[in-house]
């Protein structure tokens, strides 16, 4: 891709982020819909911020625009409880970040030659840094709009169609053991997925789509959120503590049947898509009910790049295996993107959702969360 397609991207990116915000009146803007989740508002002037900060602090050494809002956006430094009340009025974010971002861009198609030299634009990894930065943010604002809509829902309205629940479809191709690619390529990769890896792997066989809606339905018909043999230790606790007893995205309507929460609203649950609002407990438990369990992030990418998988990208899936740093791994451009999260307490993720935007849809992305997270848009597929 060019370096001016590469631009239009970001632009389209940034326009993304600024419609969410538009869309919301000034009550939405500034809430906190969900304990892990900042306002919508935050998010928009946090993606302003870190572009500036990586084209303007970092490039030329011009803090002027970053050092006054660098406490405010910088997640460590203020807690999201506290980001909602100390956002400017919606009108005024909105158009300090169309100027700043329309800027960035004109900035970015008329960069001095000694600049484009930079470390940081080689083969404009920049420029894929921030279009995959604003991409992770507006599929995190959907994420806060699904809350929203959870927190408004009553279930006054029937479901169109009752789902009915199925039994587990072992629907799985033979992988044959041996020597596999993982792992990203520069410039796109984040730091986590580099450098590339040669993965030995044994053979397994690995469930050609995702958990279906009407699958997961029987798991919840049987009993396994009561079945304390199906859950870990860790699992378990969750689980007694929370008294979760179907998907997070998951509602009954008036009439008992289940429906699903969505950013517009309740919408029928269709049999066959793959479940979503699901955490690395409940994954895992659905695993050990169904015979089977939940892949190693190796496999699963394996699997991907021989066109092994059906319905990637319809939903996060789980791996059974924590967020760890490939071998020679190296922190880049910052050393708190990836590193901190390496603690044994996050969980990978492949694939994709239907909110994830092309940027970050490929083979080699890991996206992580702690076990507990149920507001990703995120579901599993089997492995034997």
């Amino acid at each position: 891709m060019s370096r001016e397609a590469l631009i239009d991207s970001l632009g389209r990116s940034q326009a993304l982020v600024q419609a969410l915000v538009a869309d919301a009146d000034e009550a939405a803007y500034r809430h906190q819909h969900h304990a892990d989740l900042s306002p919508l508002g935050w998010h928009l002037g946090h993606c302003v911020y870190n572009e500036c900060f990586w084209l303007h602090e970092k490039l030329r050494g011009d803090d002027s625009v970053t050092a006054p809002i660098a406490d405010f956006y910088t997640p460590p430094r203020t807690p999201k409880e506290e980001r909602g009340r100390r956002l400017p009025p919606r009108a005024d974010l909105l158009t300090w970040a169309q100027e700043m971002q329309h800027y960035n861009l004109h900035y970015l198609r008329n960069l001095r030659p000694e600049l484009s030299r930079h470390p940081l634009l080689q083969d404009d990894y920049l420029i894929h840094f921030l279009l995959q930065h604003n991409s992770q943010h507006y599929e995190t604002m959907l994420m806060v709009l699904t809350q929203k809509s959870l927190g408004e829902y009553t279930p006054e309205h029937a479901a169109p169609g009752a789902l009915q629940a199925a039994t587990p479809a072992r629907d799985s191709i033979d992988i044959p053991g041996g020597h596999y690619r993982i792992g990203g390529e520069r410039p796109m990769a984040y730091d986590n997925e580099l450098p590339p890896q040669q993965a030995e792997l044994g053979p397994f066989s690995i469930a050609r789509r995702p958990v279906s809606n009407a699958e997961y339905l029987g798991f919840i018909d049987s009993g396994g959120y009561a079945d304390a043999s199906l859950w870990d230790a860790a699992g378990n606790a969750w689980r007694q503590a929370s008294g979760a007893a179907h998907p997070d995205h998951w509602r009954r309507d008036a009439e008992g049947q289940w429906q699903g929460l969505g950013v517009r609203g309740a919408y029928a649950l269709a049999p066959e898509e793959p479940v979503s609002g699901l955490n690395h407990y409940e994954a895992s438990a659905f695993a050990r009910w169904a015979g089977a369990g939940l892949p190693h992030e190796y496999q699963w990418e394996a699997a991907c790049r021989i066109g092994a998988l059906q319905q990637t990208g319809r939903v996060w899936e789980w791996c059974g295996n924590s967020f760890q740093p490939y071998d020679g791994f190296q922190p880049f451009p910052y050393d708190e993107y990836s590193q901190p999260w390496f603690d044994g307490s996050h969980y990978a993720l492949k694939g994709g959702s239907l909110y994830t935007q092309p940027a970050i849809k490929r083979p080699s992305f890991r996206n992580f969360f702690e076990a507990d997270k149920r507001h990703v848009f995120a579901g599993l597929r089997l492995v034997y």
